[in-house]
């Protein structure tokens, strides 16, 4: 465990029970997702070597998002 982290904890413990579950709840969720978004790179990959292709072949358009 890094010192940052050892820092961050023993602050976290100074915190009432309520809060301590909240930000454990936060930190299960950014676990959660880092994982799938680790799962996910190969897919993200592909997709965006397709978007690249599709916009090199001129086959894409500009959005209007105003």
């Amino acid at each position: 465990m890094t010192t940052a982290l050892k820092n961050i904890i023993e602050k976290i413990n100074d915190l009432p029970a309520k809060e301590q579950n909240a930000i454990a709840a936060l930190l299960k969720e950014e676990l959660a997702w880092q994982r799938s978004y680790n799962k996910s790179q190969s897919k993200l990959s592909l997709l965006a070597a397709e978007a690249t292709e599709e916009y090199t072949k001129g086959k894409t358009q500009p959005m209007n998002l105003k």
